[in-house]
């Protein structure tokens, strides 16, 4: 089998509760995503889709994904997608970095193994180690007010895991995971998550405030390592790594001296399933629970995450997120689709889910044999 074509997608996707706020004053409404159509000569087509999260949040954009795509999508011509290391060193030859540019590719071809061996991509990742796994939602930062009663509305429509958005004034923050805390219960589980927020005295400040709220997780406080490792030596609680881990070394080091108990494993961010399994497998060794997600993105991205969920240990699992319930377009007929805060991965072939080709328009640009 030879990949024969790679057609690229510009989509648009706008956030279902209007407008999506975290720190830095970072503010997002609506989003382009790039979606890539991979074909081969056998008549197997994959689907892959990246979207990152704005400009400013990694060192990534949607422009830079499709320049990106300009590259790699000739490189793969001619390749034989179910060979993954084979895809993988093609676009690594014609592109230094830019992980998350070769992420839809990558993706894509393993919707392309799946299909052609007559199995899901769980199977591929491993097996099925849980049906069913839980979901979260992120809080746009606002008021303690604000953010509690999203909370509470997000609660009675079944979901249990909460990511606040913080970062901004340690005290106010202190006061916004206090306050959703005392709201919620026993069973539900709150990650305040500051998006590298803080510089290191404000971080140590906030850690302190929320030091003996219960069922809290603290999430990537400052944007280096060095400031992470430096707060985790001022506080007990459980630490999730984030925005500054993005291969093995880093994941390695966040675990080592940062005292990760769980990072945040974005398919995107790492270059595609082919490393975040890599990176999956290794958390699981070293006792690290993992968050599966992406930075942004619709139908695509969310049964990319599920069959990642699905085959992850479920001691190893501490939340999930499909960004599809997060927007309102879909390309998948809002495939796959959660119920009361539970997700759990298609079980068809690939992907296990069927793009609609005629939502997306003309291709941006195209790469043929």
């Amino acid at each position: 089998m030879r990949i024969t074509r790679v057609d690229v997608y510009g989509f648009e996707l706008t956030y279902v509760h209007g407008t999506y706020v975290m720190s830095a004053g970072r503010r997002v409404g609506s989003l382009p995503s790039t979606i890539v159509r991979v074909r081969t000569d056998e008549g197997v087509q994959g689907w892959g889709e990246v979207c990152p999260l704005g400009s400013t949040y990694l060192a990534s954009h949607a422009a830079g994904a499709r320049a990106a795509l300009g590259l790699l999508a000739p490189a793969v011509l001619g390749v034989d997608p179910t060979n993954l290391a084979a895809v993988n060193d093609a676009m690594d030859a014609a592109l230094a970095g830019h992980e998350y540019a070769k992420s839809p590719l990558d993706v894509a071809c393993w919707d392309i193994t799946g299909r052609t061996l007559g199995v899901s991509v769980t199977t591929l990742l491993g097996g099925l180690r849980q049906a069913r796994f839980p979901l979260y939602i992120a809080v746009p930062l606002g008021t303690p007010g604000e953010m509690t009663d999203y909370v509470l509305a997000r609660r009675a429509e079944g979901i249990h895991r909460f990511q606040l958005k913080i970062g901004a004034d340690p005290v106010e923050d202190g006061q916004r995971a206090r306050q959703v805390s005392e709201a919620t219960g026993p069973e539900d589980l709150v990650v305040a998550d500051a998006n590298c927020g803080w510089r290191l005295n404000d971080a140590i400040r906030a850690a302190r405030l929320m030091e003996d709220i219960p069922r809290l997780y603290f999430e990537q406080p400052c944007p280096t390592m060095e400031e992470c490792i430096e707060v985790r030596k001022h506080t007990t609680l459980p630490m999730v790594y984030d925005e500054i881990v993005h291969d093995v070394p880093t994941l390695l080091r966040a675990a080592r001296e940062g005292g990760a108990g769980a990072f945040n494993l974005k398919v995107s961010k790492v270059g595609g399933l082919t490393k975040a399994k890599l990176m999956r497998d290794l958390a699981q060794e070293l006792g690290l629970q993992v968050t599966i997600e992406d930075t942004w993105g619709g139908d695509l991205v969310s049964a990319t995450s599920a069959h990642m969920a699905a085959s992850t240990r479920p001691e190893a699992l501490l939340t999930v997120s499909f960004m599809n319930d997060w927007t309102n377009e879909h390309v998948a007929g809002y495939q796959p689709r959660s119920d009361r805060g539970i997700g759990s991965a298609p079980t068809g072939p690939g992907l296990g889910i069927d793009v609609d080709p005629g939502l997306l328009g003309e291709p941006l640009f195209s790469a043929a044999l």
